[in-house]
């Protein structure tokens, strides 16, 4: 098999950062590794030699090595363009369905599953907007804003993440879900005045879901049972839940049901005390109109 041998600049280590495979994600190294190997063994089957094949897919041999050896996750352009280069017939450029979703932070993967497992979803966060409703550019500046900062293909990647956890809201039996947020994250202009707008809008459109309630919590209330941080509820159609709160039991998920109900008897107390959900859309609303 020939391969152009113009000179071109091939991407290296250094042009990826973050793609590399945690070594403690047992699953997503599995993975890898097998669509690694299945990679090479085409590679040789055809004759081509790694700096060879790097060159036609515009990547070094060293970055071939690395991901033909399970220690790189290859993007999804690096494996349409080895499925041509190789004549792997579609093969190899639909792996990254399996990839895709490794690609993902084991953590964030675990909490997308519980959600979209869960019946009922029940959340007060206190200090942002949830991930479940935020928008692209929303979280995109709150993880621009973290320090260290993360490198840009990190940020990328947990965007598409958080954006995919999203997913449950567009099934045929989406959870009912129960979020209660704080007044004051809802008027700090995150991203600039327009990304702010989008988000408010965002809210309004979700909160008008038939089985999304949403509420705030006014700042000027009084003190509540989550003055301590973030609580999560999540109940599953055999009876069972986990729960998470910052301030109680060391922040560790729970499926106690002692411990579920001093959790459940809590975010009652918080729902109770914050706006209903008609009072709460038209402060958002009001929020928009103050931009």
């Amino acid at each position: 098999m020939s391969v152009d041998s113009e000179a071109v600049r091939l991407r290296s280590e250094a042009d990826e950062p973050g793609w590399e495979v945690d070594p403690d994600d047992e699953w997503g190294v599995a993975v890898i590794t097998t669509v690694g190997r299945q990679l090479k063994l085409r590679r040789e089957a055809v004759g081509l030699r790694a700096g060879d094949f790097g060159r036609a897919v515009g990547y070094s041999e060293d970055m071939v090595y690395k991901i033909e050896a399970g220690k790189r996750i290859p993007r999804q352009e690096f494996l349409t363009a080895a499925d041509e280069v190789l004549r792997a017939g579609g093969l190899l450029a639909a792996a990254w369905e399996d990839v895709k979703k490794v690609r993902y932070p084991k953590k964030v993967r675990e909490l997308a599953k519980l959600e979209g497992q869960a019946v009922e979803i029940g959340v007060y966060e206190c200090n942002s907007v949830h991930g479940l409703l935020q928008t692209p550019d929303h979280a995109r500046a709150l993880f621009e804003a973290a320090q260290p900062p993360y490198p840009q293909d990190d940020v990328e990647r947990m965007v598409a993440a958080r954006m995919a956890r999203q997913s449950i809201f567009d099934g045929d039996s989406p959870p009912s879900a129960h979020f209660v947020l704080e007044e004051a994250p809802l008027r700090r202009p995150v991203g600039g005045t327009m990304v702010w707008r989008q988000q408010l809008e965002h809210l309004l459109e979700v909160g008008r879901l038939r089985n999304v309630t949403l509420q705030v919590m006014p700042t000027h209330s009084d003190a509540h049972p989550g003055v301590d941080g973030k609580i999560e509820l999540l109940k599953f159609r055999d009876g069972t839940a986990v729960g998470r709160s910052d301030g109680a039991f060391n922040g560790r998920p729970i499926t106690d049901p002692r411990q579920l109900r001093i959790l459940e008897l809590r975010y009652g107390t918080i729902r109770a005390q914050a706006l209903s959900p008609r009072e709460s859309l038209a402060f958002v609303e009001q929020l928009l109109g103050e931009t």
